[in-house]
């Protein structure tokens, strides 16, 4: 009998991509989930919008508390990097804190510090990055991302500032925004530095055909699940992040038998 993992996601309230593209990433891996959300309200992605967002943490982390789940995503990147260099280490800790006051012993994680993490395990340094918000705020994200170690070698602001509109972005305008980026020397393209900008399907394609790793905020965030549970990460047809054990056999016996 396998084992049920609970998965908590705490999301902007006009965001409707991560609950689609996380959920298909890590039903392909074989194992069984179940996904609990809560919502903060939020409609334009603005430093005003995002701060009150970030205020409504506490009640939806005691929801996401109350469903008992094995891992919490904080899934809203910009609103975590909107406040400041490292801060996810903050937000994740203080999310654990008020779990952990519980009595749960719930894997916190965010998706700012999902792609990080990412980006680190495909030993990327040069990243370029493709984005839907709006330029000052795509300046601090590389700011921050800058400020982790990572030379920000190029980047595109698609400028959409309703979250409901980002959610609608057409794969084609951010493949456009890709191909116009310069790839010399980049380690892996983040191609949506974003949980609500669609990506998955383009993820693959993108990656084939520019030749380089690549991965969105979506991506990252099931990787970062995956290891959080301890689970294999191999995913085919999502990018090079999803495969990191793609050589390393289910039965870690079986090393010794060959």
């Amino acid at each position: 009998m396998t084992s049920l993992h609970r998965i908590g996601l705490i999301v902007p309230s006009t965001n409707v991509t991560v609950e689609t593209e996380i959920p298909r990433i890590l039903r392909q891996t074989g194992a069984d989930f179940s996904f609990h959300g809560s919502r903060m309200r939020m409609h334009s992605v603005t430093p005003e919008e995002l701060r009150a967002m970030n205020a409504q943490r506490e009640r939806c982390v005691l929801e996401i508390g109350d469903a008992g789940v094995d891992v919490a995503l904080y899934a809203c990147l910009v609103a975590i990097m909107a406040m400041g260099p490292g801060h996810h280490r903050e937000a994740e800790f203080r999310i654990a804190e008020q779990l952990g006051s519980g009595g749960s012993d719930t894997r916190v994680l965010s998706s700012a510090g999902a792609l990080i993490s990412g980006l680190n395990e495909l030993g990327a340094r040069r990243i370029a990055l493709v984005m839907p918000y709006l330029k000052p705020l795509a300046h601090q994200v590389v700011e921050y991302l800058e400020a982790e170690g990572f030379e920000v070698a190029d980047w595109r602001a698609l400028e959409v500032a309703d979250n409901a509109v980002v959610g609608c972005i057409p794969g084609e305008r951010i493949m456009d925004a890709a191909r116009d980026l310069d790839l010399t020397g980049v380690d892996a393209l983040v191609l949506s530095c974003c949980v609500q900008m669609p990506s998955l399907d383009l993820i693959q394609p993108a990656e084939d055909e520019l030749g380089l790793p690549v991965l969105s905020a979506a991506t990252a965030g099931a990787h970062a699940i995956l290891r959080g549970l301890g689970l294999p990460v191999r995913v085919p047809g999502a990018g090079s992040l999803l495969m990191a054990d793609a050589a390393v056999p289910d039965d870690p016996a079986a090393v010794s038998r060959t």
